[in-house]
């Protein structure tokens, strides 16, 4: 059942199993202690040591993985810089996969897409450190929205990861081909392998023919774990990372501004946004985040510090939903807010419209009480579209034509033709007379051809910026 996996056998890993007795307990004499594997009931108190017992992937071998390896290894600054950034996340990974029975192997996996980066976004749009594209993030419940990224959530994203490669582990039977899968498509994999059996050929991992990346994904996924085995035969030295919690997950009652969250905490802005990096923007909203992590010393710090704060709202910022299609001036007037900040916190480019319906961010006022709904908080997004520039045009009118059929022909509304020659929209013109309009300038080239059966467009040089509402 796709969901469920099933670990290789014992025989395929290079560890040894431990030896668990089928029938009723027996004396074990001291000249059969030698010859029996005695397992260590001590937890092992370095996080590195958790992984290395839990390997349970048959292992890669061949000339990719060497190669990979020396590209790491003569990399040390860039080793010690991902897996120190590593240190934050890996407890909450290990936890997951041996709570799911799935191989530690896996903790490795954002080394490989991210390089630990909870923050990273691919040239194809994937996010986070597991690297999910859009479509795929909706599919596993990431929310993706005007005021968070599931997708570089730790928890969320790290669940989503976990699901999606026991799905896939499910589909193929075998995690070399998971791995592909993740990183390829499930569909391109399986496509591959179809193409191999009508060929007679293999269809493991190794006798697949697929893009150079995912030709490379598993290879370096096997120096890694690899590294991470024998980091001394690799002259590589792996920081510390105790085998404990590095975050707690602290309830929020009340929308925060992520400044404020991270002084009451006591931890430096950066780090704060490491642990929380789906909140991409200057507040976080309850609603839709209702729990923030942080370090495991400061999650008490934040609740006695929350509790005691008396300095007024602990949020800035609030939410505002556009009633009709605005320019960024005119939603920056109402809402009392230079244009420029306007543009700035809600990611809003030169040129572009606010879609009625949208959901900005916008400065909160001090007697605002009330928070963000959660409606708005789970479906806020912010739908743009291009300002039109239009030019000022006059066209003859054909026999019998009115402002209702001017209208028609070019696609505009009766009243503002009625606005523009001063008449009402029930007006009739005389043929040949000059009727103003307002056509969009990349449409004049077309407007041109189809008036040149009537012969009587004429433009003035003056390009005018009509707002869309």
């Amino acid at each position: 059942m796709p969901g469920d996996p099933v670990l290789p056998s014992a025989s395929s890993d290079k560890t040894v199993p431990s030896l668990i007795p089928g029938g009723p307990l027996r004396i074990i004499t001291p000249g059969q202690v030698g010859g029996l594997k005695i397992s260590s009931t001590e937890p092992p108190k370095e996080l590195w040591d958790r992984i290395r017992r839990g390997f349970a992937m048959p292992d890669l071998q061949g000339d990719l993985v060497t190669d990979r390896e020396q590209w790491y290894v003569t990399r040390p600054d860039y080793i010690q810089r991902m897996t120190e950034r590593s240190s934050k996340y890996l407890f909450h990974i290990v936890e997951e996969l041996e709570r799911r029975q799935m191989p530690t192997e896996l903790a490795l996996l954002p080394f490989i897409e991210s390089a630990f980066n909870p923050q990273a976004v691919s040239s194809a749009k994937a996010a986070g450190m597991w690297q999910f594209m859009p479509a795929t993030g909706k599919y596993f419940d990431l929310k993706q929205n005007a005021f968070r990224d599931d997708r570089r959530d730790v928890l969320a994203s790290t669940r989503a990861a976990l699901d999606y490669l026991q799905k896939l582990y499910g589909m193929f039977g075998d995690w070399h081909l998971a791995l592909a899968a993740y990183n390829w498509g499930e569909g391109s994999v399986s496509r591959a392998i179809a193409r191999n059996q009508k060929a007679g050929l293999g269809t493991g991992y190794l006798d697949l023919n697929m893009p150079a990346e995912t030709r490379l994904y598993v290879p370096k996924l096997q120096a890694v774990k690899n590294i991470v085995a024998n980091p001394q035969g690799f002259r590589t030295e792996l920081p510390l990372i105790e085998n404990h919690p590095y975050f707690q997950q602290v309830q929020l009652g009340r929308d925060i501004d992520v400044a404020l969250a991270a002084k009451l905490a006591d931890v430096r802005i950066e780090d704060f946004k490491a642990l929380n990096p789906s909140a991409h923007r200057p507040v976080i909203i309850a609603a839709g985040t209702p729990q923030i992590l942080l370090p495991w010393d400061n999650a008490t710090v934040f609740q006695r510090n929350f509790e005691a704060y008396s300095q007024g709202q602990y949020a800035s910022w609030t939410a505002w939903t556009a009633p009709s299609t605005l320019s960024a001036a005119e939603a920056a007037r109402r809402t009392g807010m230079s244009e420029i900040d306007l543009r700035a916190v809600n990611n809003i480019p030169p040129r572009m419209l606010i879609k009625a319906g949208s959901t900005l961010l916008v400065p909160r006022s001090a007697k605002m009480e009330n928070d963000v709904t959660s409606n708005v908080a789970d479906n806020a997004q912010v739908s743009l579209a291009p300002e039109i520039v239009t030019r000022r045009t006059t066209v003859k009118a054909r026999k019998g034509e009115s402002v209702a059929t001017i209208a028609k022909r070019y696609g505009l509304s009766a009243s503002s033709v009625a606005e523009w020659n001063n008449v009402s929209a029930s007006s009739g013109f005389k043929l040949g007379h000059q009727v103003v309009v307002f056509l969009p300038v990349k449409s004049q080239a077309s407007a041109s051809h189809s008036k040149n059966k009537s012969k009587g467009v004429k433009r003035s040089s003056k390009p005018v910026v009509k707002k869309k509402r």
